[in-house]
């Protein structure tokens, strides 16, 4: 069950080497008794299980949305009127917007790594990645100048996911090695091109934010990060799907959960991007 996500790749669970359990995929079963397989959804029994992850998914989303409001008043008013109140709500935005963004960077790239995931890590992770949101999402509303553009973001990430979810059971997508691989390169390669863009864009090489820019190429560019976070999604249900057959350690849908996390926060940013273009002026 070896992994190329960077959530799960460093996990011994998630790649067959935490337990006697996950060790052989071959030993992998499903029992539809419920009767000793490691396949339960119930609680109480020590492993991953669907139960798990969703509980776990809800407090890492929960704790978010929370941050993520209380920043938004935080920052205040950005289109008062008052030039000075005005410029120090969006400096209030911008340190907000960009520490949440470097300290969330951080403990994202801690919780991937980490061979043996920590809960606490990925509530602070979660909480940070709130501020950032509701910073990013105040501005972006006052860029509009309308905030129930927010309000069509979240809405059209649930369906998102709701539609991916639907169409991963339903269709019963099978996610192969290789599927995994140049999804892997294609997500490792965008993440690059945007770290570069964003260098070049504060350091005043390239205008207007670059390739995320409120523009047409901005659009395009939100377009193919929608594309792939919903793979990334896909990616992710059957990271979940395999751990609980493998009967992985509880510990472990916290993992899960943060793999969620993180793709339904990518997922929503781009989905407020292209919402924003398309109504800014």
């Amino acid at each position: 069950m070896k992994s190329s996500n960077p959530v799960f790749a460093r996990s011994a669970e998630f790649n067959g080497k935490g337990t006697a359990t996950a060790s052989d995929p071959s030993q992998w079963q499903i029992d539809l008794n419920g009767e000793g397989s490691p396949t339960h959804t119930g609680r109480g029994t020590g492993r991953m299980t669907l139960d798990n992850v969703v509980e776990k998914t809800a407090i890492s989303l929960g704790l978010l949305a929370i941050a993520a409001a209380i920043t938004w008043f935080a920052i205040g008013n950005l289109n008062s009127g008052d030039v000075t109140a005005d410029d120090a709500a969006y400096g209030k935005a911008f340190l907000f917007a960009m520490g949440g963004a470097i300290i969330g960077l951080v403990l994202s790239l801690v919780n991937s790594f980490k061979k043996v995931i920590s809960p606490p890590l990925v509530i602070a992770y979660a909480v940070v990645e709130g501020v950032f949101v509701g910073a990013f999402s105040k501005v972006v509303a006052s860029y509009v100048g309308d905030p129930t553009v927010v309000f069509q973001a979240i809405l059209a990430t649930i369906v998102a996911f709701g539609g991916t979810l639907f169409a991963y059971k339903f269709f019963n997508i099978q996610v192969t090695d290789k599927f995994r691989k140049v999804m892997t390169i294609a997500i490792f390669s965008f993440v690059g091109v945007m770290l570069i863009n964003f260098v070049l864009s504060i350091t005043g090489v390239l205008d207007n934010g670059g390739l995320r820019g409120f523009t047409g190429l901005g659009l395009v560019v939100s377009a193919i990060a929608v594309v792939l976070a919903v793979f990334m999604l896909i990616m992710d249900f059957d990271y979940v799907e395999r751990g609980i057959a493998a009967g992985l350690p509880e510990r472990e849908s916290w993992r899960a959960a943060f793999g969620l996390t993180v793709t339904l926060v990518w997922l929503y940013i781009e989905l407020l991007r292209i919402l924003a273009i398309l109504r800014g002026d």
